[in-house]
């Protein structure tokens, strides 16, 4: 399907529905929906942030921010040499940004440089990842870890993957049957939560590592 036919609109609608719109590739001028057997999936309740991870939290020198550079994380996402994202696929998020339905969460490092970052689509207590980018070591995970963490104290109950990645699989992801994913989805569209950080700002990586060795 052409993506000028696709509208924001719609493209919530079939979140809501379980399925997601594609790419073949950066120069594709057309989308697909996709809706996997297997989905991706995220556990919030059984992430656990490793050792090693641990450590670059508390000793790398970094700030966390939400919604501050959404279309810099999506264009990092995009800076590999193969990518679903193309032009129309970003203009599409960017809509769905602007009114409040897409959202990033971005790591920046020294000199405030972005080292990492995540941006996906949130409805209800779902929150879809579409795709993240590392620019230093730890980068991606760090965003993730940071993530995670504000899904959990704010409320959600999915969060989405789509895909199960090798990546995504040795930072915890795991498949379950599109059956389901579909009630689990229902029971998250049900509900509200916002995409926030408490009062407002973020949390120190001390705060982030105790609440993970609470609840993983």
């Amino acid at each position: 399907m052409p993506m000028d036919k696709l509208s924001s609109d719609l493209v919530l609608q079939a979140y809501r529905s379980g399925i997601f719109p594609m790419s073949e590739g950066r120069e594709v001028n057309e989308v697909f929906w996709v809706d996997p057997r297997q989905r991706g999936i995220f556990e919030l309740d059984r992430f656990h942030i490793s050792r090693s991870l641990a450590k670059a939290m508390r000793t790398t020198p970094h700030s966390v921010t939400l919604n501050q550079a959404f279309e810099e994380v999506v264009d990092q996402c995009a800076a590999r040499s193969e990518t679903w994202i193309n032009a129309q696929i970003k203009e599409l998020y960017l809509e769905l940004h602007t009114r409040g339905d897409a959202h990033s969460i971005e790591v920046r490092g020294e000199e405030n440089t972005l080292i990492g970052g995540v941006y996906g689509v949130a409805i209800g207590t779902a929150f879809f990842g579409e795709s993240m980018f590392s620019n230093a070591t730890n980068g991606s995970k760090m965003a993730l870890a940071y993530l995670i963490d504000m899904l959990r104290t704010q409320g959600f109950s999915l969060f989405d993957t789509q895909f199960l990645t090798d990546h995504l699989a040795s930072l915890g992801a795991v498949e379950i049957p599109r059956t389901e994913y579909h009630r689990r989805l229902g029971m998250a569209l049900s509900q509200s939560a916002n995409f926030a950080f408490t009062d407002g700002r973020a949390p120190s990586p001390q705060d982030v590592l105790q609440r993970n060795t609470q609840t993983s």
